[in-house]
């Protein structure tokens, strides 16, 4: 057996391991994490933003949405972190690139399945060579969900909540 495939072999074994690890809800979750982040990455690449942002909720400013949100009991607090976790780790393991915008569109609707409002900002700042770099994160239920930390660079422009 090559080195090269020694070391496949050994990689997939312990992801198999890894995955025994994990419970059956924890499973179901991170399906549902996979499933979501597809199509979030298959609606940004076939739709325009402005249809997307319709269906996730209606823009509002950065303020209006801290004082829209309710605050949570322990179970929705621990909902919004579950979800939070499933949803970073499966864009770690999806065949396709899982950044900030599909991580915030998946979390949004997979709270929004279990009755959790959720806030998606959005945020800019300058980068090198007068580019511009933006930035999308979660919050629900009083947890950060998606895309913390936040560098203190990022200007917050708008929300959907």
């Amino acid at each position: 057996m090559s080195l090269r495939l020694r070391r496949r072999w050994k990689m997939w074994r312990h992801r198999v391991n890894r995955s025994r690890q994990v419970g059956h809800r924890e499973r179901l979750l991170l399906a549902e994490a996979i499933w979501n982040l597809a199509a979030a990455r298959f609606q940004l690449a076939t739709q325009p933003f402005p249809q997307i942002a319709r269906r996730l909720g209606g823009f509002v400013t950065p303020g209006h949405a801290r004082a829209s949100v309710k605050p949570a009991g322990p179970d929705e607090e621990a909902i919004a972190a579950m979800v939070g976790w499933a949803v970073t780790r499966a864009a770690r393991h999806v065949p396709f690139k899982a950044v900030c915008l599909p991580q915030a569109m998946a979390a949004k609707a997979m709270l929004a399945r279990r009755g959790i409002a959720s806030v998606i900002h959005f945020g800019t700042r300058r980068g090198e060579a007068l580019t511009l770099a933006a930035h999308a994160w979660v919050d629900a239920a009083g947890v950060e969900v998606t895309g913390y930390p936040v560098e203190d660079k990022f200007t917050e422009i708008a929300c959907i909540a």
